[in-house]
């Protein structure tokens, strides 16, 4: 017999579930930062850097993993609930230098557990719903804002954090104490400020005004029933004098004078 020839090792097969796997596992490394941003990965955490993007609105394909996320500068308007919902592992947020003016009621839902910091300096916010940030534990920056000092932003900062560098200059733009316009919020607050006593006035004297006018109708309404009843016994009365009297007839059984 001829030497048998040496035959080339046959290759090893590859589980299809395998290459199915990492197919998978590279779209979605391909897919999951949003499109002109850039998302750097640090041993699985994922920091998402959009600043300056020119971005209108949050966007919806962040990466569930992201630790970190900045958006700053940009030109975004408003903040919807369930924004972030799905970023239960972030721990920072910038949305600074932006054009938010309407922040949702749920807009952090999903965020009260691991957030550090929460960054909304430099931007239009007049308002805040009260529950908007009261389950947060963040850090937060409200800063170069202009806000509308009332009773509901006074119950929305209650127990808030906010940052101590910025706190300061947080000012009142407007207010329903007009000698608090421009200045600073929270030595206002420290000071026992409350802008709630004067909402708790204005209904107090709208809930009086309210009862005066309910009154008024009242006393209107007896006064009205009073005269029209006098008009009726005077009609009456005039009515029963225009009657003709009638002549007593005499008895005929009377004797004669």
């Amino acid at each position: 017999m001829g030497p048998v020839g040496r035959q080339s090792p046959a290759p090893l097969p590859v589980p299809m579930g395998g290459s199915c796997l990492l197919l998978l596992f590279c779209l979605r490394l391909g897919a999951s930062c949003p499109q002109s941003c850039q998302c750097p990965d640090h041993a699985g955490a994922v920091a998402v850097h959009c600043s300056a993007r020119d971005l209108q609105e949050i966007p919806r394909d962040i990466p569930a993993n992201a630790v970190l996320l900045k958006l700053d500068a940009n030109k975004i308007a408003r903040v919807p609930n369930g924004a972030f919902q799905h970023l239960s592992q972030l721990r920072e947020l910038d949305l600074s230098q932006n054009a938010i003016e309407t922040i949702g009621p749920a807009a952090f839902s999903g965020l009260a557990g691991g957030l550090r910091l929460l960054d909304l300096s430099h931007n239009r916010i007049r308002r805040i719903p009260k529950d908007a940030l009261g389950k947060l534990s963040a850090k937060v920056r409200l800063s170069h804002n202009p806000l509308h000092c009332e009773c509901a932003l006074q119950e929305a900062l209650w127990g808030l954090r906010l940052d101590p560098d910025t706190a300061d200059d947080i000012a009142c733009h407007t207010s329903v104490q007009e000698e608090y316009v421009g200045k600073p919020l929270v030595q206002a607050l420290d000071a026992g400020v409350s802008f709630c006593s004067v909402q708790h006035k204005t209904t107090d004297v709208a809930m009086l005004v309210t009862m005066f006018g309910w009154f008024a109708m009242v006393v209107s309404y007896i006064v009205y029933y009073v005269r029209r009843n006098q008009e009726d016994a005077r009609r009456h009365l005039e009515y029963l004098k225009s009657l003709p009297s009638t002549p007593v007839s005499k008895d005929p059984l009377s004797p004669a004078p």
